[in-house]
């Protein structure tokens, strides 16, 4: 729904549907004191952005007279040097209301907390396919009815995404448990993500899509691994992963596969996401974000390897790690496709 939305109406509805499921998983587990936190705090933030959203949408209905997309781009095309102020101001509250949803800063405050104090499965879900909906949600909006005024909004995206890598990025690099690394790692794709909204084209669906394809392979192995370590350990510190490679080596190749991928090392899916959404950024000349996000890129290669150097160079005493063949399924599917998709890339862009 919120991906195939025509107007308004359906866009709330759909946003809403989702956020209500998660405020229950988030807080699934009644007598975990972390995860009633995470599920209080997601609820009352979450019900504030819905009242900047639902107020932006109050403004663009004041100014068109219309929920439907269709009646909204009619009146930008035909108005344009005609649209009222409150118009302007309810695409200002749609963009608050909307990279709350996303994750992007300034508007993350509830990520790390949520994410952190979620259970492993509900924390990987909402890192991928509520990001990747989300995201899929606002380039709907912000590519068809909203394009003719780009001029407006594209400057204040471009804030938000150079905010949000260096936010992501540097918080993630002081962390010292894996969970939460992921968590502010999550803020800063949320930012290379936003790249197809400020360079928005013909282009642009399909980038997000292969980086949120890529993004999430690596995720969902990287939360798989962070399962079956901390089933041995107890523990969701990188301390926890030291001596992996000697204690189940098929796992820690998969862990490494995937902290490459969200790296974005070539050979890896995560490269051909990146190099798609940079594509884009540079065909519109933004050399000054290409060079922010290289810099982040850096940033982020440091704080993934500490992940591979715990498994390979340091020891361990604890016991061997045992690997479900379900989780093996899992393991064994999203490192192949990352790996697939990254030697052989047309694969993935054939379907695109």
């Amino acid at each position: 729904m919120v991906n195939s939305y025509h107007n308004f109406s359906m866009l709330f509805l759909g946003i809403e549907i989702m956020s209500v499921a998660l405020y229950i998983l988030v807080g699934i587990r009644k007598r975990d004191k972390a995860s009633n936190e995470a599920a209080l705090k997601y609820f009352l933030m979450g019900a504030f952005s819905t009242g900047f959203l639902l107020f932006g949408i109050a403004l663009l209905y004041g100014a068109t007279g219309s929920f439907d997309l269709d009646e909204i781009k009619a009146y930008v095309v035909n108005n344009p040097h005609a649209i009222s102020p409150l118009f302007y101001g309810g695409i200002l509250l749609l963009i608050v209301g909307l990279t709350f949803k996303v994750g992007a800063a300034p508007f993350h405050f509830w990520t790390p907390d949520v994410y952190d104090g979620a259970p492993i499965l509900i924390t990987s879900y909402m890192s991928t396919v509520v990001k990747v909906a989300s995201f899929a949600g606002l380039l709907r909006l912000f590519s068809y009815s909203l394009l003719p005024l780009q001029d407006f909004w594209e400057p204040v995206f471009l804030i938000i995404a150079i905010i949000t890598l260096f936010i992501g990025n540097i918080s993630a690099v002081m962390q010292s448990s894996f969970k939460r690394m992921l968590a502010y790692s999550s803020i800063s794709h949320a930012g290379y993500m936003l790249f197809a909204i400020i360079a928005v084209g013909a282009s642009s669906a399909n980038s997000i899509f292969a980086y949120g394809l890529a993004y999430s392979l690596a995720t969902i192995v990287a939360f798989t691994g962070l399962i079956l370590v901390k089933k041995t350990t107890g523990s969701e510190h990188f301390e926890a992963f030291n001596g992996l490679g000697k204690r189940n080596p098929m796992l820690a190749f998969a862990m490494t596969v995937a902290m490459l991928s969200l790296a974005g090392i070539p050979l890896t899916a995560g490269f051909i996401g990146k190099f798609m959404m940079f594509s884009s950024v540079m065909e519109d000349y933004h050399i000054v974000l290409l060079i922010l996000a290289v810099i982040n890129a850096a940033i982020a290669v440091y704080y993934y390897l500490k992940v591979v150097v715990a498994m390979y160079f340091r020891d361990s005493e604890e016991s061997c790690v045992n690997v479900q063949w379900n989780y093996s399924f899992v393991l064994l599917l999203a490192v192949g496709l990352t790996i697939l998709i990254g030697v052989y890339p047309d694969c993935l862009l054939k379907l695109i």
